[in-house]
């Protein structure tokens, strides 16, 4: 987070992201660092386990049903970020498929990583810029490519519709790479 704007001369607006950040389920720790040493909070973040994926999928389409919604085949309640889970939601959530996930207030200067495939949703409290980095790192190959198989199942209008961490050229490269290496040094490596 390298920029928070908080706005002057509006005083109520500081009740309402400390109410916004106790109803994101933040900790006792969190708050005091807005309350108590006026760190400056951009986003609140709400971070799941990779692993919950699908029962939040199947929670998102169930809700949508409720409410008369299409769950189209070639789109996705996650992928389509078209749900925010405010906190009836988020217990009801936890209660009917047992998911609860981490609430994190990003302040100015802090980084917040998500691992692979872990879906999440963000709430800007002020106005704020966030410097965001994708890449993929050995331990999620696997993962990252079974999300992108995912991406194409999606309509060819999405916007996650094309495979944006391009894992299949980093698995090439990351293979020629060793190979390269293998072979610059293999006179050193057949000796005994």
């Amino acid at each position: 987070m390298v920029y928070v704007g908080i706005p002057k001369g509006q005083a109520n607006q500081e009740e309402e992201v400390l109410k916004t950040i106790q109803d994101g389920d933040s900790d006792e720790l969190t708050i005091k660092r807005f309350t108590e040493s006026r760190e400056k909070p951009g986003a609140l973040w709400h971070i799941y386990a990779a692993k919950d994926t699908e029962k939040i999928r199947e929670f998102l389409k169930k809700v949508a049903e409720e409410q008369g919604q299409e769950n189209p085949v070639d789109h996705d309640p996650i992928h389509d970020q078209s749900w925010y889970l405010d906190r009836p939601l988020r217990k009801r959530l936890h209660q009917e498929y047992g998911v609860q996930g981490w609430a994190i207030v990003q302040f100015l200067g802090d980084v917040v990583f998500i691992p692979a495939g872990a879906p999440h949703q963000v709430h800007n409290l002020y106005s704020c810029i966030k410097v965001a980095e994708d890449f993929v790192s050995p331990e999620h190959v696997k993962h990252c490519f079974w999300l992108t198989q995912e991406f194409r199942y999606l309509s060819h209008t999405h916007t996650n519709h094309e495979d944006k961490l391009q894992v299949k050229n980093v698995i090439y490269h990351a293979v020629k790479d060793a190979v390269g290496i293998l072979r610059a040094n293999e006179s050193s490596l057949s000796r005994p």
